[in-house]
């Protein structure tokens, strides 16, 4: 005849783990004003951050780059 399909159990499914974004590193607060830590992207404006790696700055949203000489 046929096989059988087993049958799922069906109802909530469990949340993904997913790290916290961290927003709280990326601003120094000193006295009454808030101070931002990393450089903004000069083609997307002041909105956002560029990524610090070992040699290099990075816009994560256009992917603009500025390298930082080591000397």
């Amino acid at each position: 005849m046929g096989k059988k399909k087993s049958k799922e159990k069906k109802g909530k499914k469990k949340p993904r783990k997913t790290k916290p974004s961290k927003k709280w590193e990326l601003y120094e607060i000193a006295g009454d004003k808030v101070k931002r830590k990393n450089k903004t992207c000069p083609k997307c404006g002041s909105g956002v951050f560029m990524g610090k790696h070992k040699d290099r700055w990075v816009c994560g949203r256009c992917g603009y780059t500025e390298y930082i000489d080591n000397k």
